[in-house]
């Protein structure tokens, strides 16, 4: 039987955010971002076990109410300096407890607003498919392309495009070798790696809710969805 197992890359700093603390930790709704994250991916009862990707000095993670998780969370103090290096030394550390077939879905630390429906859509849309997918919200915006005096060049068509999310979900098998033979600097997600190997994974129907929180604006909005969750 064909197993799922979540990711979490959680090593980096946040520094576009301006806090001092790393972005993972801040409080957004009463939990931090990464517990919200976390949480998010064990609602589903087809995850078991979420693993987060630490950077190897973080001295916060222990800190946090994982408790509440009924153990359903561990750590490796393996983070590398970008985030496709965390995911690959994460699931190299894992080589011995997953199988080629088992499906990796890896989701963004500062993603706290994934609902269980977004979920068991990937799931299902994804299944017996042999590569994998990710959640992905087509672009509605018109796109500018600028140049270095910050004026338009031209404008982009943006039929047929699409906004990358996470969680991303691919066969241990397919990801681990994407990463493995991948330019790591290069790498802005995994779905990218995928790709680079000459697969085309596929694209799952995201929401405009399941936001990244980038900026300090985001937090705002993190809040409000969440406060509407649990509403």
């Amino acid at each position: 039987m064909t197993r799922h197992f979540a990711l979490v890359p959680a090593a980096g700093s946040g520094t576009r955010l301006g806090a001092s603390t790393p972005k993972q930790y801040l409080a957004v709704a009463g939990r931090p971002l990464l517990w919200h994250a976390v949480a998010s991916l064990l609602a589903h009862p087809a995850i078991g076990r979420v693993t987060v990707v630490l950077h190897p000095d973080d001295q916060l993670f222990e800190q946090q109410p994982w408790a509440e998780l009924a153990g359903s969370v561990n750590a490796l103090r393996c983070g590398g300096a970008t985030r496709a290096e965390s995911v690959r030394n994460g699931l190299a550390r894992l080589r011995e407890d997953l199988d080629d077939d088992d499906w990796v879905l890896v989701h963004d630390a500062a993603r706290p607003c994934l609902t269980i429906d977004l979920l068991q859509r990937l799931l299902e849309t994804l299944d017996g498919d042999g590569i994998g997918g990710l959640l992905a919200v087509p672009v509605a915006d018109t796109l500018k392309r600028g140049g270095p005096d910050q004026r338009v060049l031209r404008t982009e068509a943006r039929a047929a495009l699409w906004r990358a999310q996470t969680p991303q979900m691919f066969r241990y098998g397919v990801l681990a070798q994407a990463l493995d033979r991948a330019d790591l600097a290069s790498v802005t997600d995994e779905s990218s790696a995928v790709e680079a190997l000459g697969l085309a994974p596929c694209l799952v129907q995201g929401s405009e809710r399941n936001i990244k929180v980038t900026y300090p604006e985001d937090l705002v909005l993190a809040e409000l969805i969440l406060r509407q969750h649990s509403a």
